[in-house]
């Protein structure tokens, strides 16, 4: 069985500004795979790259076995059909309500009769934990908390297998940070969904994740979250047991 999402010998560069360098990922079924790594290590780049929106000077990007690199237009079309997307600041469109931002994906892909959007997108909207009230609204009158989950709901408008989070709990208080996490993993179980999520967030890694990849040296560390922590990179070991690692475990114990 090959992995759902796979990259292998990626190379994307700016200038002379290189950034990654023979970066290899795997992402199998029914993961939740969390990517970390400085700033500027290029996380958001690699999304792009594997997204389809940017091309790499080199390597193969793979969706369901499917080279991505290659396609036409149309091609990478159909395959985007196949998964969701929530971008770190929701993304939404200001001059649509909830309603017709989560119906867009339905409008581009979908055959359907404008009831059975608003019935499909209600259920969306519902599914992800915000009141009926909520589809009628504009982004700008949500709370930050409201617009990540109605980000989540349009990125699974079209049913998708594979979702993709950037930073999914940014600009959050710890309370509703953890309330997403919580909503995520329970979709995740439900839905049967494979999740790939660009995070800083090391409660979120903990709570959601099962394997994780570290971006280093312009390349990727991966293993089970419980192997990951014990890797002998300094940044690594940093990350994971830093000043805020070691606060987050006596928060933990605490609790």
């Amino acid at each position: 069985m090959y992995p759902l999402v796979e990259v292998q010998g990626l190379v994307n560069r700016f200038g002379r500004q290189l950034v990654h360098d023979g970066l290899d990922m795997q992402v199998s079924k029914d993961d939740v795979f969390g990517i970390v790594g400085s700033s500027g290590s290029g996380k958001s780049v690699l999304l792009r790259t594997i997204l389809g929106l940017q091309r790499p000077q080199a390597g193969v990007v793979r969706i369901g076995g499917s080279d991505i690199t290659q396609m036409t237009p149309a091609q990478l079309r159909s395959v985007k059909a196949r998964y969701g997307v929530s971008f770190q600041q929701g993304a939404l469109y200001s001059a649509l309500t909830v309603l017709q931002n989560v119906q867009l994906p339905m409008i581009e892909h979908l055959d359907l009769t404008a009831a059975e959007r608003d019935e499909l997108a209600l259920l969306k909207i519902r599914l992800v934990g915000l009141p009926a009230d909520a589809a009628g609204k504009y982004p700008a009158q949500l709370s930050g908390g409201m617009v990540k989950r109605a980000a989540l709901a349009r990125a699974l408008a079209l049913d998708p297998s594979l979702l993709f989070l950037d930073e999914p709990t940014s600009g959050l208080d710890p309370v509703s940070a953890a309330a997403f996490d919580e909503l995520v993993l329970y979709l995740q179980q439900h839905l049967r969904l494979t999740i790939v999520m660009i995070t800083h967030d090391l409660d979120t890694i903990f709570r959601t994740c099962n394997r994780v990849g570290v971006i280093v040296d312009r390349r990727m560390e991966s293993d089970a979250l419980e192997r990951i922590v014990d890797h002998p990179n300094p940044w690594i070991q940093a990350y994971f047991h830093g000043e805020r690692a070691r606060a987050r475990l006596a928060g933990a114990h605490g609790a």
